[in-house]
This record gives structure tokens, sequence and C-alpha cells, in this order.
């Protein structure tokens, strides 16, 4: 019998994993592996809880990390970006198809009538700041020129680039994405205003009679800029519960807000950058959404789940990066001060403020342009509210990707603790625990955060059972069974 020396496996990854496999206890700890299902950065915690009958006093379960394999407990990040986890992002996808579903179809709290309510698909589009490489097609398909007069194939990587750098209006394109979240609240304040214009009413006589409920995602284009797809839904005066006023139909839907999009405008005033006047682009959509089994193409079904799949996306998708610039010692203030008061030149990033010079960032040119165009735009005193430094790996955009109103439907706090309960009463059958009680049998316990990822062999561990798991659901959805 040869016994291997893990000395001489040169992989240190490998030689963790090893010393994880011969561990007395490895089941237990390929079993939070397994159990996370192929996150990529769980957090680690420490920490202890006890399970108190209040009418005996008996101990009915302690749990302490100390007893772990590992010494601590894995959970999972539950990042909505797929660029950072792909496995947390697909629950945050089905997460979000629920919540847009519900608010289509019924059902997590919603009444099925939801279905017959006036609902939109709209599609909020930036302005042009100048032509742009993109690939058009022909109605059936066939490629056309670019402006450029070449034919670019799906992954060029000119697309969205500006045909023209020099004159391309990169301080306009930052200030807008900076502002996109501004320019879609005065879009909903524009179209419950036309609504009431086209009903002939006053706002707060519409008021009484309806309300407009929505939800929206935001996505980035291949130029780098932000814009809106959302679904927006007339509801009667107390919600989804009731159907609007008969009169209320798609019909002055449709037209509050193609008028309520014409009308939306942002002024931002600077002497250095100059003043301009900030507004939707011209290709507006507006589509009216079809009931699920109906043969229309933009079925409830369909919109939820193109909103899921854009809701994991982040500034990425557009070539940037997923991580903030600021060098952290200074926050990107390239100085530090001192108790006194007096700046002293921060050695991490040598004044700049940046975590990593601009020039040598992993980015293409265009990208890189617009970086340093919010960089450039933090440092005017009248854009200090926008914090650009701080966003400028997301091209000046700082909102939410993913919103809704409150009456739309559910909530993705309500579906997680959902899941959460539905998980901890397995938990307690698997124990063989008596039912639990929140007033009879409460959870006492302390945790403390020890830090982020896994170690090298776990990191092996749980990529095999992403790979596993992608592997079934490309299984699932070929028609396997």
């Amino acid at each position: 019998m040869v016994t291997l020396d893990l000395r001489d496996v040169a992989s240190p990854a490998v030689r963790d994993l090893l010393h994880l496999v011969n561990h007395p206890d490895f089941d237990r700890a390929q079993q939070q592996i397994e159990h996370l299902g192929g996150c990529t950065e769980p957090v680690r915690l420490t920490g202890q809880t006890t399970t108190v009958d209040t009418t005996t006093g008996e101990v009915l379960r302690t749990y302490n990390t100390s007893d772990e394999p590992t010494g601590s407990l894995l959970t999972a990040c539950g990042n909505r970006r797929a660029s950072r986890c792909p496995a947390c992002s697909r629950l945050y996808a089905a997460d979000t198809y629920h919540l847009i579903r519900a608010g289509l179809s019924g059902g997590k709290t919603v009444p099925d009538t939801v279905r017959t309510h006036p609902r939109v698909f709209i599609t909020l589009t930036p302005p042009s700041f100048g032509p742009v490489h993109n690939r058009l097609t022909t109605p059936g398909g066939d490629i056309q020129p670019c402006r450029c007069r070449k034919l670019h194939e799906l992954n060029d990587a000119l697309i969205g680039t500006p045909l023209n750098p020099g004159t391309y209006d990169y301080e306009g394109a930052v200030l807008f994405n900076a502002h996109a979240s501004a320019l879609w609240a005065r879009f909903t304040t524009y179209l419950r205003r036309e609504i009431a214009a086209g009903l002939g009413m006053t706002q707060k006589a519409a008021r009484a009679v309806l309300r407009v409920s929505f939800a929206k995602v935001a996505e980035y284009q291949q130029r780098g800029l932000v814009h809106f797809h959302a679904v927006i839904r007339l509801d009667g005066p107390d919600g989804n519960t009731a159907p609007p006023p008969p009169y209320a139909t798609i019909t002055v839907l449709t037209k509050a807000a193609r008028a309520a999009a014409a009308r939306v405008r942002v002024t931002v005033e600077s002497d250095a950058a100059g003043d301009r006047e900030l507004g939707w682009g011209e290709q507006f959509d507006v589509r009216e959404i079809a009931s699920f089994g109906t043969d229309a193409e933009l079925t409830d079904q369909a919109v939820a789940a193109y909103v899921a799949k854009y809701a994991t996306k982040s500034a990425d998708a557009s070539g940037t990066l997923d991580h903030t610039l600021l060098c952290r010692p200074c926050q990107g203030r390239g100085a530090t001060l001192l108790p006194h008061g007096t700046p002293l030149p921060c050695t991490a990033c040598e004044g700049t403020g940046q975590a990593r010079p601009l020039t040598r960032l992993p980015v293409a040119r265009h990208v890189r342009q617009m970086i340093r165009t919010c960089w450039e735009l933090g440092r005017l005193p009248e854009f200090a509210h926008l914090k650009l430094w701080k966003w400028a790996h997301m091209l000046g955009f700082r909102g939410h990707f993913s919103t809704k109103s409150r009456s739309y439907s559910t909530t993705l706090g309500a579906l997680r603790e959902a899941r959460r309960t539905w998980r901890t009463e397995q938990a307690r059958a698997h124990a063989g625990l008596p039912e639990s009680d929140s007033t009879t049998t409460p959870v006492v316990g302390r945790w403390d955060y020890l830090g982020s990822g896994y170690s090298p062999g776990a990191a092996l561990l749980a990529a095999g059972v992403w790979h596993r798991r992608e592997l079934e659901r490309q299984f699932t959805a070929e028609g396997g069974c």
C-alpha cells in the first residue's frame, strides 16, 4: 500500500481538498457545500443557537459552530449579480419571476382577478449621444450594413462603441445614467397626471377611483447606457384586490404612457460642463400584455421570464466591472485626514483615489472613457451629490436594478421568508423535534461574521456542485426526465 504525502502534491487547492476529504466528519462538510447549491462566495459565521421549551424549561436542541468540521457555518451570499455568484443569482431570478408573475396572473396573496386589469409592458430608452456601431437586421432577419459600412457579427467588440469617439457626448451619457432613476420617478408622476387628463378628471378624483401599479427592471445597453423595462397595471383605489373603473381602459393607459414619456425632462446645471436637459429617447415601446394561454407573443409568462432574466445582470454586461474602483483607505478622496484636520496624501493610491489606475483596467476604450468621465465630473462641486466616483464602475448609474410599487404584488422579502420557513420545518422534521411555536419554543442565538469564501479545497467541491446542477438543469430543459 502506497501512502500519499500531501507535501508531494503541487497544487495547494488539491492538498487542501485531500485534507478535507480525510477529515473524520467530511460528510458534514460536504453537506454544507451541497446545501449552498454552488454559491461562489458564501458567508462564514460562528455562533450558537438554543431551542428552549418555555413551558417546561427543557432545552430541546443546541447548535454550536465549534462542532462543525471547519469551525464555522456557511450561508449563501445571496448576491443577485450573475457575474458574482451564478447560483444565488438564479435564485434571485426565480424570486423575481414569481413576483412579476403574481402581479400579472395572481397568486402569492394576489387575487386571480388581477389578470383582468389593464396592463402594458413598456421600454424606456436613452437618447442618442452620438452615432455608434450597431448590427441592424431586416424584418426577415438579414443583416444590414452599419454606418461604418461593415456587417458586424453578434460578438463584434465594436458594437455599441462610438463611430467617432472624439465627438461622442460622454458627459451627457454619464449624466443620463446618473439621473436615470430621477427620470423614471418623473415618468410615474406624469403618467398619473396623463391618465387623469385622459379620463377628464382631476388628479385627486382619479386617485379616488384607481391606482397605478408597476414593477420595473434596469438593463444596460451595449453602449453602456441604462434603459428600463416595466410592467404597468391599473387597479382599483385599494390596489390589486379590485379592478379599476370600466372607463380606465388599456387605450387610456397606452396613450398616457406615450404622453408621459415625451414630457419627462430633468435639467442639469453646471458652469464647467454646461447646462442641459435630459429626457428619454425616441425609441419608446408600449405593448399590451395578453393572458397566458393565448396565441399572443407577449404573455404574462413571457414578460415575467424576460424581467427576471435582466434582474440578475449588472453593468458588466456592457463590458465594465462589477466592483467599485474607489481606493478603500481614502474612499476615493486621494488623501486621509489627520486628527487635527491636515490632509495626508494616500500612499495606497498615490493620491488618485483609484484602487487601480484607469489606464490599467481590463475594459474596452469606450468603457474606460465612460469611467474616466465619471471621475472627472465627480470632482465638480455641483455633481458631488451624484457620487460619481463611487459609481464609476456602474458608468454613473446608482439606482436599484429592480423596483416595484407597493401594491403591485408580493415582495422578495415575503418569498424569502416563506422559503426560510419551509427549510426550517424540514430541518425540524429531520431532527425529530416537535412542531415549533415561536411563543413556546423560541430559538435564542448569537452569530458573528468570520469571513467570506471557501478554503481552496472546498472551492473545488463547490465548483463540482455547480457544474453538476447546471448539467441537471440543462438535461431538464432539453426534455429529460
